[in-house]
């Protein structure tokens, strides 16, 4: 097979167009196959984690997602939940992400997901290892043993060592590479209501300080969300909630569902109404043979919480530096196989953990406590219910187990977040002795952070395995004790593969490659 890239991503969505630029800075050429010339203006997945920012800051392009924000300076990025309606005697905190700043290297941020998109499309246009090919869509793929064929629907074909699907939920490349999925419908339609309001604000003013989202639970609901969010902090709005199967557009006094959903009238002018299916869906392998899937096309699940983008960022983190070792020769088939070892699991995990977990407690909550029966019982229950910011705090995807980091455990998006190193979690930021801290150190191939020990073994070692290893040398004082270990290997997405006190650096690397003798 004459190849005319090395890789073919389909689909250039935020999850797509970060892939693609992760291998294209690794100098991997890269096609992307996107049917929309320009992004949607659908305000999906705004909410930007600190772990999703500094995978943006990986890509180049942090300082522009910044200032691509519509959102007030200074709103916060986390919600209130009410009872019954928005506008509601009862409300609590919830999922304040800030909460967990010191332990990553940028911010969480928000915003609508056409910014995000725009800004990745501008960056990817920035590098000439990646062809950009709008306004095409998938029609169909063959594979060998050598690599992949796509045919796009103008006829053209692409040939690649290896393709990733990145183009949504209903993927055509993943059921063309016969990537079955595993789906746990909710028997729910959700409808997504765009519209503007100049006064919905100041009806919300009685909650101060303003909030970026409003989740209201009803007991009619049985556990599933009313959910306002703002898109621009001022006039712009959007909204889910469930509604009878039987909805349409023409038939459904939409302004009427969100003046029930509020509490109170206000101005309402509608520019977008659609309607999704609440399910959990699961690809039962991540890849098949040189067919890989990314994104919603390997998972999908209800909006709840804003994880949806995220995890997508981190399957594009994942796999880029992974496909990129393989193709330049110095890691090969385990490694890329423990990209399904790790995120499978993990997405696995964050839908039995948190949003499915949220949905029960939620049903479980309304129908034991109500202001109706008891008003002070559940006054004091319901206040009580985000005591300690659990669902922030332990939201920590991590591979722990995986087959390419020490020690034992399985992957999960459930963890807890700590400065001290520890194999197959995330690396907190901590000072160096120049200003700089460990996260501003990271480079595009392996770190060895090496505090007071010698790291000889491990630099002869990377080069007679031709990983890219950068050794970061330091005294072991300060913020620096906080890590416990002397010796860390980070992995070039920010995950710990190895820490200790001294080991076998040819073993080391071997295990973080997946390729141990």
């Amino acid at each position: 097979m004459d190849f005319t890239h090395e890789v073919i991503v389909i689909g250039g969505g935020p999850v797509g167009m970060g892939l693609a630029i992760d291998l294209g800075q690794r100098g991997i050429k890269t096609a992307v196959v996107e049917r929309h010339p320009e992004p949607q203006m659908v305000p999906k997945g705004q909410n930007l984690t600190q772990r999703s920012l500094e995978n943006i800051d990986s890509w180049g392009c942090e300082p522009k997602m910044r200032a691509a924000r519509v959102m007030p300076p200074g709103l916060a990025n986390g919600g209130l939940v009410t009872y019954r309606t928005i506008l509601s005697d009862y409300a609590y905190d919830w999922l304040a992400r800030e909460n967990v700043q010191p332990y990553y290297g940028q911010r969480v941020d928000r915003m609508p997901q056409y910014q995000t998109e725009k800004v990745l499309r501008a960056r990817a246009a920035e590098l000439d290892t990646i062809d950009l090919r709008y306004g095409l869509s998938f029609k169909g793929l063959d594979q060998d043993d050598d690599g992949v064929m796509i045919t796009a629907d103008d006829g053209s074909v692409l040939r690649a060592r290896y393709a990733v699907a990145c183009d949504g939920s209903n993927s055509a490349t993943r059921d063309a590479a016969g990537i079955t999925q595993t789906i746990t419908a909710h028997d729910r339609k959700m409808v997504l209501i765009v519209f503007k309001s100049p006064d919905l604000s100041d009806l919300l003013a009685k909650y101060h300080p303003p909030r970026s989202f409003y989740n209201a639970l009803d007991p009619e609901l049985n556990g599933y969300w009313k959910f306002l969010g703002r898109v621009d902090g001022v006039t712009e709005w959007f909204f889910h909630a469930p509604v009878p199967t039987d909805t349409t557009r023409k038939n459904t006094d939409f302004e009427a569902i969100l003046t029930e959903a509020v509490g109170a009238s206000f101005e309402i002018d509608i520019s977008y109404v659609g309607f999704w299916d609440l399910r959990f869906a699961l690809a039962d392998r991540y890849r098949k043979d040189r067919v890989l899937v990314a994104g919603d096309a390997s998972h999908s699940h209800p909006p709840y919480g804003g994880y949806g983008i995220n995890t997508g960022f981190e399957d594009a983190r994942n796999l880029g530096w992974k496909l990129a070792a393989a193709l330049d020769g110095w890691a090969g088939d385990a490694l890329l196989d423990s990209y399904d070892a790790e995120r499978r699991p993990v997405f696995a995990s964050l839908g039995r953990d948190f949003i499915g977990n949220f949905i029960e407690e939620d049903r479980d909550f309304l129908q034991t406590y109500s202001p109706e029966k008891d008003p002070a019982e559940f006054a004091t229950k319901w206040s009580a219910r985000n005591e300690g910011d659990e669902e922030v705090l332990a939201y920590e995807p991590n591979y722990q187990g995986s087959p390419i980091v020490d020690g034992d455990g399985t992957p999960s998006a459930r963890g807890d977040h700590r400065f001290d190193a520890r194999a197959g979690h995330h690396i907190a930021p901590r000072a160096l002795s120049d200003g700089r801290t460990t996260y501003q150190t990271l480079g595009a191939g392996f770190t060895l952070f090496a505090f007071g020990v010698d790291s000889v073994d491990f630099a002869e070692a990377a080069q007679a395995l031709s990983i890219p290893l950068t050794i970061v040398a330091d005294t072991f004082e300060e913020e620096r004790r906080d890590y416990v270990q002397p010796l860390i290997l980070v992995r070039p997405d920010g995950f710990v593969s190895w820490c200790g006190q001294a080991g076998d650096a040819d073993q080391i690397l071997r295990m973080a490659i997946g390729a141990q003798s």
